[in-house]
């Protein structure tokens, strides 16, 4: 038989290899997306999320309104550009500060716990661990730290290089909105009408300035529970400029714990901002307020799946942006 008849045979063991190689090689080929994971930090830095559990657990204990700064300070980070920690930025030659915003001046607070838990952490792993993360960490550890609930982080957000001060003003809720607003504010970010009233549950701790809901108590026209209005107008005078930065528990029954009771409090009529009872006003909300005054646990799973999907707004990955050495300034 001549050479040209015949044929190579190789074992099928040797031929099955073969092709898996050719297979991981044509995969390997493929560009990679990067991506958020919950295990982005399992050997990079392996400590990472007990060391900011535990300096969050601190700060709450030392101050229990802490816990609502930390969540609020990573929602106004997420719906300004992106989970990407450009609110933490101070004014500089080539940045504007978010935190000169009108909805974040001399209201959003926290940040001195964030840049003490980056201390802690580029301790142990320096350069690694993001201040986009950590905001989105603290967040979660704050809501447990007072009895909220807690929910499986997607980490590996990287941290920007710029600010997006002219943005606020058009994409951060004010406590004058009404619900159409509400809606489409939080539309455009991605979150449905639930997840607005969901993540409006978190004021069921923290308090807010007498100049946000001095309106509210004082005018006649707005729907509200009388004696409410009666009780809060005692740290709250009707003149401007007069007792603006007076404090007030948006959830005057358990103002210390995360619960839904301030769901149960817009039913009553006893929403402290007008932006809170907007979502019970008789319009297409009401239901959802209704089902979490009822089910405590239905709200706090809403809650947790509403806080991811929010961490999941434009986030900078792979080699995007930057890891910052202090949050409050770029490298």
């Amino acid at each position: 038989m001549g050479l040209a008849s015949r044929r190579l045979r190789l074992p099928s063991c040797v031929s099955h290899a073969f092709l898996v190689v050719a297979g991981l090689f044509i995969l390997a080929s493929i560009p990679c997306e990067a991506q958020l994971s919950s295990s982005f930090y399992d050997n990079t830095c392996p400590n990472a999320l007990t060391t900011i559990r535990t300096a969050i657990r601190t700060a709450v204990s030392r101050e229990r309104r802490m816990a609502a700064s930390l969540i609020r300070l990573h929602f106004h980070d997420c719906f300004v550009q992106g989970c990407d920690a450009s609110i933490l930025l101070d004014d500089s030659a080539t940045i504007q500060s978010e935190k000169n915003a009108p909805n974040n001046n001399n209201s959003v607070r926290g940040y001195e716990v964030i840049d003490n838990v980056k201390s802690q952490v580029e301790s142990i792993c320096p350069g690694v661990v993001s201040c986009a993360d950590i905001l989105a960490v603290a967040a979660r550890d704050a809501s447990v730290a007072v009895g909220g609930p807690t929910w499986t982080l997607k980490l590996g957000r990287r941290d920007s290089t710029t600010s997006g001060l002219s943005q606020a003003a058009a994409n951060l809720p004010t406590f004058r909105d009404g619900l159409d607003r509400l809606i489409s504010l939080f539309s455009t970010k991605g979150l449905s009408t639930r997840d607005m009233v969901a993540l409006s549950g978190s004021h069921t701790i923290g308090q807010a300035r007498c100049i946000t809901f001095r309106d509210r108590i004082y005018d006649n026209g707005t729907i509200i529970d009388a004696g409410f209005a009666s009780t809060r107008r005692r740290r709250c005078p009707v003149d401007n400029g007069s007792g603006d930065d007076n404090l007030a528990a948006l959830d005057l029954v358990t103002p210390n714990s995360f619960d839904n009771n301030y769901f149960k409090n817009l039913i009553q009529r006893k929403g402290l901002l007008q932006s809170d009872q907007v979502i019970f006003n008789g319009g297409s909300t009401d239901s959802s307020v209704t089902e979490y005054s009822k089910s405590p646990s239905t709200f706090s799973s809403d809650f947790a799946a509403a806080m991811v999907k929010m961490g999941d707004i434009e986030p900078l990955l792979g080699s995007a942006g930057e890891i910052r050495k202090y949050c409050n300034v770029i490298n």
